[in-house]
């Protein structure tokens, strides 16, 4: 526990009668992105606020350390030690970015020739330069998204908690952010990350926990959860209906489409299952002019364990 980067052990809270978080566990290596999934109102941004001291962990809570400092009893460690994206943008609209990065470095204390060194480093490096001198209101909404995180990076932070950066975002800046995080972690900053674009922790995260009714539904790595849901198969499609008719008979237990001359059969999508059906195949003097294999993804996996029936993040329109 003492080697990890944020460490929270039977994490409660309540508002009310209302269980938020019901004795989760989090366990964070550094320099790794941990990604926390789950239904709107699983509990995601109360992890956030109390793993940054934003609000006090419940009571019955374990011990939670954060850049190896006790939450409860140093949280002043733990400020100095994290940086926090939220979901919404600290980004004041009425100055300048650059005056938005020299307010962050006022309020990080940091000497004005100092503050002013790290603005310029930070806004060079966000590709922010050109926009330095203009108000944060005519930034587009990637350019405001580049500048929070740098203003989050004016503290020079070991843990940056990014809750759900990307959303609302065009696909295009939403690489450009990917990449600022991978970029980070390479740099040897620890992210924790909550997203409802499932495919953004599949390409990110080392660590993915999906979070359900307040409990860890299931955690590991993306590949690993895939492998708890059922549902790979190989898809066979023909365009000579008498091949595809030989095929369904010939191959048992196969779903057919008739329209499309298509079999699915049921399959892990080893190599050695795809090496016994193409035997199969052959031996019955079968040829597919299509075959293609699919493996359970991250959707299978929400839908699976949250039981909801419907992907999390659904933008109605992207910001540009």
């Amino acid at each position: 526990m003492t080697n990890m980067a944020i460490a929270a052990n039977d994490l409660h809270k309540s508002y009310g009668d209302k269980v938020v978080l019901d004795g989760i566990d989090l366990h964070v290596p550094p320099g790794t992105v941990f990604s926390l999934l789950g239904p709107n109102g699983a509990g995601k941004t109360t992890a956030v606020k109390i793993l940054s001291t934003l609000v006090s962990p419940g009571p019955g809570s374990g011990e939670i350390r954060v850049g190896g400092h006790d939450l409860t009893a140093d949280p002043q460690a733990v400020r100095a030690a994290i940086g926090v994206t939220g979901q919404f943008s600290a980004v004041d609209g009425l100055i300048t970015g650059e005056e938005n990065m020299l307010l962050m470095a006022d309020l990080h204390h940091l000497p004005r020739h100092r503050g002013r060194r790290v603005a310029a480093e930070l806004l060079e490096r966000f590709d922010l330069v050109e926009a330095a001198k203009k108000p944060a209101s005519t930034y587009s909404g990637g350019m405001k998204r580049r500048l929070d995180i740098a203003m989050t990076l004016v503290g020079n932070p070991q843990i940056i908690f990014l809750d759900e950066p990307t959303t609302g975002l065009d696909p295009r800046s939403r690489h450009t952010m990917w990449q600022i995080i991978r970029d980070l972690v390479t740099g040897g900053v620890t992210v924790f990350l909550t997203t409802q674009y499932l495919e953004e922790a599949d390409e990110l995260a080392d660590r993915i926990a999906v979070l359900d009714n307040g409990k860890i539904a299931a955690q590991g790595t993306a590949e690993e959860l895939k492998r708890l849901v059922p549902g790979g198969h190989v898809r066979l499609r023909f365009t000579d209906p008498a091949a595809y008719r030989t095929a369904s008979t010939t191959l048992r237990g196969t779903a057919r489409d008739d329209e499309a001359l298509a079999l699915q059969i049921p399959s892990g999508g080893t190599q050695r299952e795809l090496r016994s059906l193409l035997d199969r195949l052959d031996s019955a003097g079968i040829e597919a002019d299509e075959l293609t294999v699919h493996t359970p993804d991250l959707d299978d996996v929400f839908f699976a364990l949250t039981g909801e029936t419907t992907l999390p993040h659904q933008p109605k329109e992207t910001v540009r």
